[in-house]
């Protein structure tokens, strides 16, 4: 006992002797008889051969895993998901869970069946379901009483004397009775003739495997219990493997000398002798004086083949296999009974299913499950009711052999991560022996039962998908991030040295300047219709701070949350902060360094500044300045909405009047309330379903197709389906019509689908009109004195001088740049601007 009275057991009570005894289960004295006669030797010798194999290498995976951190409650449970996450961990655990449970029947059903063959009874099915019922409420009361370990103590000295018992028996000469039942002691001939299958009744090498395959489920009953261990990271792996040597042995010498000394079949009678030296060329009984051919037409009922008790006429004292047989059976289902609450009770602790929370509250110092003991009997009796060994066993050997492939995948993924995390103490293992140690498990699973496989897999998949969507708030390292962080960057590394094309061409990869995704909703929703989950969208917040203020930049930069809301908006988007002197300079920071490789924004996405009057001439030389983005190779997108789109005003009264509401009503002046009612439907208005329009393209010279790509995207969403493309060029009174077949031609050239398109021959864009309009703006520094034109200059920075204008005209001679500002009109017409 530890502070408190906690009990932590050791290697031996809490690993070695609890897998000894879950092992040495129900099949060693019920079934495996039975499996000799139907296998024979070199097919049992196989089928313990691939048990061995499948455990140790799980053992050693296991061993791996539970020595790279502190291992707590939940076993495989929590082996799993602390490796490979709470998609993985939450879908086998909640599978391991049940087959725990299912095995504590499968145990109760076989000792059930043994007080059965030694009474007289009138209807064995319904006394096997009555028997079997009793002895679960009695290992209930024995668990929650806290006798647990007593009674494996005195189990296990019964199945050690019962497993002796055997070994002595083969060599105490056999009696007349025992002769006549098929025990001839050590014979070559018995030898020879088990040696190779007789498969009957239906049986094949696949449902006689997986009816002896459960008593490999046993290697993890140390580790169900790892949050009662003393110092689990040592006391696993010296205790499983220990214990999978031991029972591994012992399987293989029963086998041996049980299979070496009762024959197939056996009448029971005494009197079914023949001379000695006739032969009944029916058996190798005949050359040992019993003409047992009665078999071959009638139903014997003794012989490997036949009498599930065996064991007991192999032995040298009868009665103490049936002991050890209820030994084996009982222990075996009072550490499965054990394990099926903690672990449930570990994956309910983690809240993966919120609907299970109420089975992760425990009682008393132990914190015992008294809940999941309750969950599991209930469970345990209705598979009781079965009441049938060999229809119980298949079933639960799926869910356990799916266990052991997801630990030995665990192991894997851990090691082919190569993250600083994995340094395990236990060395004794191969990522390529653990690989293929799942593969193993899974060959095995559909050697077994492939449509309980394929079931399995469909219940994983399910359970995967479901913890998938319900994204559990935990973080728990997993080698899964550590992979995708290597695939992400294994890609973009491949990436950056594919050359572009047409075919591969990601366009609208945004940089948005939302500020705080929260506060231009509209923003970011347009830019998700453009890149949906196909490109790449970086949503930018500038704070502007002075140049001397680390201190305060990283008090900015500090934004929890933002990334989960994006993604609860189902936005797939990165969040990335930047602190600056002005919002230009931020923005010409986020162009230059956001990206990797090829993975980097081609488009700049901004609202439509609407306080040009109010806001100081330095704050409008900045927004212009980000214009500049064609400096950098991006594309500038404005969106522009005639009630706003900044609804940070809001998002802060909401904060003050209703901490904990989300609904943006608060008490306002009447205008006030309907201004910001306006407002916050124009916010949304990209979330809806958009109203038949159209999307007005306004083609002013062939941009290799940028400005069509752009409304074309738009309508491929299924929120844009029902607006129609129209598209306005310029061009001649004469040339109507060859303009319009060339646009359809280039339509045709990229596919793209439109409704229309408009020949314009009115349009007179004028620069003489342009320096009107920037006449009240303009220095005309060339027509003054040097000196005054300096004071000019320090006096009015912000306006334009004659240098500038003559750089912005050869820039617009030469470019064949041309910016309109068109106002958005009826339906969903909005209008793409270059």
């Amino acid at each position: 006992k530890e502070a408190g009275g906690i009990v932590k057991f050791g290697w031996i009570k809490g690993v070695l002797v609890r897998c000894m005894l879950n092992i040495w289960g129900v099949m060693l004295f019920i079934r495996l008889s039975w499996v000799f006669g139907q296998a024979g030797i070199v097919i049992l010798f196989l089928s313990i051969l691939v048990y061995i194999v499948v455990t140790s290498v799980t053992c050693l995976s296991m061993s791996a895993i539970c020595t790279n951190g502190v291992v707590r409650g939940g076993g495989a449970y929590y082996l799993i998901s602390r490796s490979l996450g709470p998609e993985f961990g939450g879908s086998i655990g909640l599978i391991f869970a049940f087959a725990n449970a299912v095995a504590v029947a499968m145990y109760v059903v076989g000792f059930a069946e043994t007080v059965v063959d030694n009474a007289l009874i009138v209807d064995p099915v319904n006394d096997i379901r009555i028997i079997g019922c009793i002895t679960v409420v009695l290992l209930i009361g024995i668990t929650v009483a806290g006798m647990e370990w007593e009674a494996k103590v005195a189990l296990l000295v019964i199945l050690l004397l019962a497993i002796a018992n055997v070994f002595v028996g083969t060599v105490i000469p056999s009696t007349q009775d025992k002769l006549s039942k098929g025990f001839f002691n050590y014979q070559e001939s018995i030898a020879k003739e088990n040696f190779l299958p007789e498969f009957r009744d239906g049986e094949t090498f696949f449902s006689v495997f997986a009816i002896f395959f459960p008593a490999a489920t046993g290697i993890l009953a140390g580790a169900n219990i790892s949050g009662d261990l003393r110092d689990p990271q040592a006391a696993l792996p010296k205790g499983t493997l220990l214990a999978i040597f031991i029972t591994g042995v012992t399987y293989l010498g029963i086998a041996l000398v049980v299979s070496v000394t009762v024959v197939r079949d056996a009448t029971g009678n005494r009197n079914d002798t023949i001379q000695p030296g006739l032969s009944c060329n029916f058996s190798s009984a005949c050359d040992l004086g019993y003409d047992f051919s009665i078999c071959q037409t009638t139903k014997c009922n003794y012989g490997l083949m036949n009498n599930f008790q065996v064991m007991t006429l192999v032995s040298g004292f009868g009665p103490l296999i049936t002991a050890g047989t209820f030994s084996a059976t009982l222990s075996s289902a009072l550490a499965s009974l054990v394990s099926a609450p903690k672990v449930f009770q570990a994956l309910c602790k983690d809240n993966i299913y919120k609907a299970l929370k109420f089975f992760a509250k425990g009682h008393g110092k132990n914190n015992e499950p008294i809940r999941g003991y309750i969950l599991t009997f209930f469970i345990a009796v209705a598979f009781i009711l079965i009441a049938q060994l060999n229809t119980i066993a298949p079933i639960i050997s799926n869910f356990f052999l799916a266990s052991y492939a997801l630990i030995n995948f665990s192991c894997f993924h851990a090691s082919y991560a190569k993250s600083p995390g994995w340094r395990p103490a236990y060395k004794y293992y191969n990522m390529w022996l653990s690989l293929f140690g799942a593969v193993l498990c899974c060959a095995v699973m559909f050697v077994i039962n492939w449509w309980a496989a394929l079931l399995t897999y469909g219940i994983e998949l399910f359970l995967y998908i479901y913890v998938t969507v319900k994204k559990p708030d935990v973080n728990w390292g997993s080698s899964t991030q550590a992979v995708t962080f290597i695939n992400a960057v294994n890609n973009a590394l491949i990436l950056s040295t594919v050359d572009e094309h047409i075919k591969n061409f990601r366009c609208a990869q945004c940089l948005v300047m939302t500020g705080s995704p929260r506060t231009r909703p509209a923003l970011l929703d347009l830019a998700h219709s453009f890149t949906k989950n196909y490109g790449l969208c970086l949503t930018c917040e500038v704070f502007v701070v002075s140049r001397c203020s680390h201190a305060n930049k990283q008090t900015h930069l500090h934004t929890p949350g933002l990334p989960q809301w994006l993604n609860k908006q189902k936005r797939k988007a990165f969040y990335t902060p930047v602190a600056s002197e002005n919002l230009q300079r931020g923005a010409e920071a986020l162009m230059q360094a956001s990206g990797l490789g090829r993975m980097k924004p081609n488009t700049v996405m901004l609202g439509f500044k609407r306080d040009w009057r109010t806001a100081k001439p330095q704050e409008v030389q900045s927004y212009v300045g980000i214009l500049d983005a064609f400096d950098f190779e991006n594309g500038t997108v404005i969106l522009r909405i005639s009630q706003g789109m900044d609804i940070s005003h809001i998002l802060k009264l909401r904060a003050f009047c209703f901490p904990s509401s989300v609904s943006l009503d608060v008490p306002q002046t009447s205008d006030l309330a309907k201004m910001n009612q306006r407002l916050v439907e124009a916010s949304s208005q990209f979330k809806k379903k958009q109203d038949k329009g159209t999307i007005d393209v306004w083609w002013l010279f062939d941009d290799g197709g940028l400005t069509l790509l752009l409304p074309h995207i738009l309508t491929t969403r299924k929120k844009w389906r029902d607006c129609r493309l129209r598209i306005f060029i310029a061009g001649q009174p004469e040339r109507i019509e060859q303009d319009k077949e060339e646009m359809q031609e280039l339509l045709r050239k990229f596919r793209i689908k439109c409704a229309d398109i408009k020949v314009i021959t009115d349009i007179n864009v004028s620069w003489k009109l342009f320096e009107d309009m920037i006449e009240p703006f303009r220095m005309h520094e060339g027509s003054k004195e040097t000196s005054q034109a300096e004071a000019l200059r320090k006096e009015h920075p912000w306006k334009i001088t004659d240098a500038e204008l003559d750089a912005f005209e050869e820039k617009v001679e030469s470019q064949r740049t041309l910016q309109l500002l068109y106002p958005a009109h009826h339906g969903c017409s909005y209008l793409i601007k270059i």
